[in-house]
């Protein structure tokens, strides 16, 4: 498996996800000039946006990641590992997060787990809930790294698991190339993204609200991906028994106070690193009222869950 190129130039200039005919429109045109500037080739300032959102560097949404999230992510994560072989195995979770997916691993059967991020702060409440789990040093690990450049060598793992990370990685191709390298032969790589229509009409509504004069020119950090595409990168990396399937189902809210903050939560609302510091507050009252006023109450959950095996 070869090394990954890197700093490979994004090539999703256009919005690969759900939006209405007219907000597409908008977006697209604002996403041509990032592209043109330079702004949506800069893939190193689009991972630390996202970095500065999990880490909680910009609002205090990821606070909440767990209060809101916790029962959409451990349903993913068990749909994801259903029928990977996992007892006696060391795993590797690319993009653990707050320990979702690491602890139902271990909970499994898996003899050890890494647990990697971008976030610190995440990192941090995954060791925090192993450690009040009794699991040690010996059964799970944490580090902190990028998904394009993994610190390990060839085969070190019995399983690669990544779960809904790649939608927000600039060179997704890189990821899981990267992925697959630090598989053994024989062992299984299982990831979730998003697909298509994941939490479209949150975007949409955020779209619509922002002032556009500040994001001219942004290409907001996220690139939801086909089951045809998401196959075809796992199939491209040299995996075999590639299989993918499609979960969709819609969240439901009493009003759009409740909507945004599940959103905001869940999504630890990254894109405001992309603000600068003194809008923030006026942008996020904007969106809030946007999505009371709408009133926006139904969210949709879009998620593409794939596994493959390295021959």
């Amino acid at each position: 498996m070869g090394t990954p190129q890197r700093g490979a130039v994004m090539p999703r200039v256009f919005w690969t996800g759900k939006l209405s005919p007219t907000t597409r429109f908008m977006v697209n045109s604002s996403n041509l000039i990032a592209w043109i500037t330079g702004n949506a080739r800069n893939a190193a300032a689009m991972k630390r946006r996202v970095k500065a959102g999990y880490e909680g560097a910009v609002t205090d949404d990821v606070s909440r990641y767990d209060d809101v999230g916790l029962g959409q992510y451990t349903d993913i994560s068990r749909a994801l590992l259903d029928g990977i072989p996992l007892d006696g195995r060391v795993v590797l979770d690319v993009g653990c997060g707050t320990g979702i997916q690491s602890l139902l691993a271990l909970e499994q059967g898996a003899a050890r787990v890494v647990g990697g991020d971008i976030s610190k702060y995440m990192l941090g409440q995954c060791r925090e809930k192993a450690n009040a789990l009794g699991y040690g040093p010996d059964r799970i690990d944490f580090q902190q790294f990028d998904i394009e450049a993994l610190p390990f060598d060839d085969g070190a793992f019995d399983t690669v698991m990544c779960g809904m990370v790649l939608g927000l990685v600039p060179n997704q191709e890189a990821a899981v190339s990267e992925m697959v390298r630090v598989l053994r032969p024989g062992g299984f790589l299982c990831l979730s993204t998003h697909g298509p229509e994941f939490y479209w009409e949150a975007c949409e509504t955020t779209f619509r609200a922002v002032p556009k004069r500040l994001v001219l020119g942004y290409r907001v950090e996220f690139w939801p991906r086909t089951e045809e595409a998401v196959s075809g990168m796992l199939t491209a990396a040299g995996l075999v028994d590639v299989r993918t399937r499609r979960q969709t189902w819609r969240h439901r809210f009493e009003n759009g106070k409740k909507a945004y903050e599940f959103f905001a939560s869940t999504s630890s609302a990254w894109w405001y690193s992309g603000f600068r510091a003194s809008k923030i507050a006026s942008v996020s009252q904007r969106i809030k009222a946007a999505f009371e006023s709408k009133p926006v109450t139904e969210i949709t959950s879009d998620v593409v869950l794939s596994q493959g095996r390295r021959p």
